[in-house]
């Protein structure tokens, strides 16, 4: 395996996503106060100038699909160092740009090659390096996307006011060349995820045409009116394509994306929808005001105006450090969209120059941003196994992308149409704006309150393991559905020790519950309980989840993990076929399957519900110095019950595979 200098130290891979990202997300909040300045040098209209923008934006949307359709069948670190070297060529072509087509053509590199080294980048700096780093990330992350949006204003005013743009751009390019050297001495060779997942070209040519139209068509508000089919029809064309990507994805046999998962686990839901929600309210704080404050003062005294957003980021940034690790994680994005309501409503009385409220309003919005977009990130990925962060990171970066960019505009258009008074239309979309706001933090409420979700601790020890998500999400509105369990019970331990004393278990009121994943491993041990249990009455259990799966299939027929009918069909062939072996073994026995995540919630929950006397478990013999220690889902099963828990470890000379716990 090749690998650079600096491979696997964190700081330099820390250092190496912060000069990805940084170049061109702090440039798209930095180019409107140098667009008058770039359009003369090009001579280029500023129709032209607004499409070079959306056409950036669409291609940083459409990034985050490639690079997880890329991750599947590629190299994933080769990959890696591709993107920083396009990120390089295109912030070399904007900065040097004789034209306006070379300009537009560095402005799509860089936002193509941005999004993908996001999606890269981000997940193995999450989960790839030890739990004491995940605060340390958790800023990086917040710092890389909204401190360097909240630092735009500022650079781009104080570029505008020497009366250049081209410095700026060299700058751009030169922190993307370091980028592309700390890529290089931090590589280290990764295979690709999965060299059998489908390639998904359908949803690449939705996600490419979509976003392109959708972006375009609102870009061409800078000359159209909202009502023109030369908005209309790319604008609304291109949304369309996108709900018909998300519902191709949702209702694929096997998906690029885990639209299916996310949408119907509540927890996830609601970070989605509180980080959409900001995106699109957070515009209504920035852009429009900016274009105001913009008639009275210069662009760099307009940007001093919005460098409290940089600091109220900054903060956040490390509250959220904070509380990554604990139960208020939930709550951070519930009170920045408060806080962004509440910046909007300032700004709107700083209106059209009122300096004083204007500074709390950028601080505000600051400390909004830092309190809303990545918190909601990862409250969703974290309800997910870890091995599904980057895509989940690419739904929300593509949502998020078509939220914040797309808005602008049409907030923009909305401000000059609704009123002839720029400072009175601005003051009505702010209130649009705030509505926006007001809804996320209702959305976000409703959906834990109606699903039956509860603020949790995250267990981030499992989550970084890969076993389990960080904490139980029940499904999407689970209390309006009666068939459907919110709360999986929770018992005091208590563990027997069967597998290291030779005597048998004595009968009991209740039935004998052997939980069997399919393996040989679990098989044996309904063997083994049968010599430990006089004859008895047993109940086998079989837990699936859509996606994951959770056990071996017992036959050939074939599951696709994605559509929870297939799953729980093969978990009922699955746990009927236990059930033969325990009735071979002598037991009169039953079958159940599980809907559970994770696997011990449905196990525990099968005890409780069928009074079981005895848990059978086959936990799995672990090489090295963790060779004598049960399974984590044993574990787990004998930390959350007060049902009596029988090991059966695996056989010295077992070669049986390892279950898929």
């Amino acid at each position: 395996m090749r690998q650079g200098p600096l491979a696997g130290r964190y700081p330099a891979v820390a250092a190496m996503v912060t000069f990805a990202l940084i170049p061109y997300l702090a440039l798209s909040a930095a180019v409107d106060p140098l667009v008058p300045i770039i359009t003369e040098s090009l001579h280029m209209s500023e129709q032209t100038m607004t499409l070079s923008s959306g056409l950036g934006n669409a291609a940083y949307a459409v990034g985050t699909v490639l690079a997880v359709q890329f991750a599947q069948h590629l190299p994933q670190r080769r990959m890696l160092l591709s993107y920083a070297a396009v990120l390089v060529v295109g912030s070399v072509t904007a900065a040097a740009a004789p034209n306006a087509p070379a300009f537009i053509t560095g402005h799509i590199l860089q936002g193509l090659a941005t999004s993908m080294l996001l999606i890269a980048a981000a997940p193995p700096l999450t989960i790839g390096f030890p739990r004491d780093k995940l605060k340390i990330t958790a800023v990086i992350m917040n710092m890389c996307v909204f401190g360097a949006v909240a630092l735009g204003p500022f650079i781009g005013g104080v570029q505008a006011e020497s009366n250049a743009w081209r410095p700026l751009f060299w700058i751009v390019a030169g922190i993307a060349v370091v980028a592309l050297v700390l890529a290089v001495l931090t590589f280290e060779d990764a295979p690709p995820a999965d060299r059998d997942a489908p390639r998904d070209l359908p949803a690449i040519v939705l996600a490419a045409v979509g976003c392109t139209a959708a972006f375009v068509g609102a870009a061409q508000l800078t000359s159209h009116d909202f009502s023109d089919l030369a908005v209309t029809v790319p604008m609304l064309g291109g949304l369309a394509l996108i709900v018909v990507l998300i519902v191709y994805q949702f209702r694929a046999r096997r998906p690029l994306l885990t639209v299916r998962t996310m949408l119907t686990s509540a927890i996830p839901v609601a970070g989605v929808g509180v980080a959409l929600f900001a995106a699109a309210a957070s515009v209504a704080a920035t852009v429009l005001t900016a274009a105001v404050f913009l008639k009275t003062y210069s662009p760099v005294h307009v940007g001093l105006l919005y460098l409290p957003e940089l600091g109220g980021a900054v903060i956040m940034a490390f509250v959220f450090g904070f509380v990554i690790s604990r139960r208020a994680i939930h709550y951070l994005p519930l009170v920045g969209m408060f806080l962004l309501a509440a910046g909007i409503v300032v700004f709107r009385f700083a209106l059209p120059a009122n300096q004083p409220l204007a500074l709390l309003g950028s601080t505000l919005t600051g400390l909004a941003l830092g309190a809303t977009v990545a918190p909601a990130l990862f409250v969703a990925g974290f309800s997910l196994k870890s091995n599904s962060l980057q895509r989940v990171f690419a739904i929300i970066e593509l949502l998020r992308a078509v939220a914040a960019f797309m808005v602008a505009p049409i907030f923009v258009h909305f401000a000059t149409r609704v009123s002839s008074d720029l400072v009175e239309g601005t003051e009505i979309a702010l209130w649009v704006g705030f509505g926006l706001a007001i809804m996320g933090a209702v959305f976000g409420v409703a959906v834990y309150a109606l699903s039956g979700a509860r603020p949790q601790t995250p267990d981030l020890d499992e989550f970084l393991d890969g076993d389990e998500p960080a904490w139980y999400s029940p499904p999407l509105l689970a209390r309006l559905r009666s068939n459907v369990s919110v709360e999986p019970p929770v018992h005091h331990p208590h563990v027997d020790s069967g597998p290291s004393v030779d005597r048998s278990v004595h009968a009991g009121a209740g039935p004998v519950l052997l939980a069997y994943d399919g393996s040989d491993l679990a098989a044996h041990a309904i063997a083994e309980a049968a010599g430990r249990v006089p004859q008895s009455v047993a109940i086998v259990v079989c837990v699936w989840q859509p996606v994951d799966l959770g056990f071996t299939p017992v036959d050939d027929q074939h599951v696709d993990a994605d559509r929870a009918s297939d799953v729980r069909r093969a978990a009922e062939r699955t746990a009927a076929h236990g059930a033969a072996l325990a009735r071979d073994a002598g037991f009169e026995a039953s079958s159940v399957a599980v809907e559970a995540t994770p696997t011990w919630r449905g196990i525990v929950a099968a005890a409780d519900e069928h009074d079981a006397r005895l848990i059978v478990l086959g936990p799995h013999r672990r090489a090295g110095l963790l060779g004598h220690l049960e399974g984590s889902v044993a574990s787990a099963v004998a930390a959350h019950t007060d049902v009596p828990v029988l090991l059966v470890p695996e056989p010295e000379e077992s070669e049986a595979p390892a279950a898929h716990r």
